[in-house]
This record gives C-alpha cells, sequence and structure tokens, in this order.
C-alpha cells in the first residue's frame, strides 16, 4: 500500500503536469482566444473545415458584436458573410490569385462555399 507522501508527490506532480499542458495549449494555439469569442458572441462560428486550435481570426467586427470578419488557419484564409447561402467562404492559402489580398473578399478568386451548421 502506497504511502501518503508517495500519494501526495503523485497528485502534485499531476496537478503541474495539468497546468503546464493548459498553460502550453494557450501559449501554442489559439484554442482559449477561439473558445472566448465564441463563448461571448453567439454569432461567431467556427468554420467547419478549420479547428479550434487552429484557426486564427485577424479581422474582427469593431461593431456591437465582436464576430469575426476574416480569418485564417494552417491551410486556409476565411471571410465570414453570413448569408441564407453560406456562413463564410474560404480559399486555400497557397492560392494564385491575380493581386490577392487577404482582407479583401473582391480579390479572392475560386472560393468554396463553407459548411453551415
Amino acid at each position: 500500500m502506497p504511502s501518503h507522501s508517495r500519494t501526495a508527490r503523485v497528485v502534485i506532480v499531476t496537478a503541474i503536469s495539468l497546468v503546464v499542458a493548459i498553460l502550453l495549449l494557450g501559449a501554442t494555439t489559439h484554442a482559449f482566444s477561439n473558445a472566448w469569442l465564441m463563448l461571448t458572441d453567439r454569432s461567431n462560428v467556427m468554420p467547419a473545415e478549420s479547428s479550434i486550435l487552429w484557426f486564427e481570426p485577424y479581422v474582427i467586427n469593431q461593431g456591437s458584436s465582436n464576430y469575426w470578419l476574416y480569418g485564417k488557419d494552417r491551410t486556409n484564409y476565411y471571410h465570414f458573410v453570413h448569408l441564407d447561402e453560406a456562413l463564410y467562404l474560404y480559399l486555400a492559402i497557397n492560392n494564385r490569385c491575380p493581386g490577392f489580398d487577404r482582407e479583401d473578399i473582391r480579390t479572392w478568386c475560386d472560393v468554396r462555399i463553407g459548411q453551415r451548421h
């Protein structure tokens, strides 16, 4: 039967490991900021083609709601349009759009329609 001091050490090491893992998750991904955006504003959606870990909103609406207008992840750029036809559009990062500006949907070519949730 393990002693109380050994059990206490295991609990402390486990707790420290958990804290370090959470800090690493927050420091190396966008999980916390994305979770905060989704919790504080119901109009925020996570693109189905992306992930809460890697999606990075880089233009946020400055109005009464804080939803993202433009975002990216490791493979795509996203633009939130909130239309009946689609919530967002997306385009591969390695696109060949002439005059491409990631913050101007008018310069995007070969866009895809994001999935409805």
